[in-house]
């Protein structure tokens, strides 16, 4: 994962994403990755529930 936080309190998910984080370009270039759980994972302590999560901005 890349500049994700998540945590689970009384069945709430919580995710924390530092937005003046940059990661460089997306694969195809057209925006820049902000954060990204790189695919599907498991929400921390749910394994049978996943997320999948990008955040980006235009270039």
């Amino acid at each position: 994962m890349k500049n994700v936080d998540m945590t689970v309190e009384d069945n709430i998910l919580t995710i924390k994403v530092d937005l003046t984080k940059e990661f460089g370009p997306s694969s195809s270039g057209k925006t820049i990755i902000i954060s990204s759980t790189e695919g599907n994972i498991s929400v921390p302590e749910k394994e049978d529930i996943k997320i999948g999560l990008n955040v980006y901005k235009k270039k």
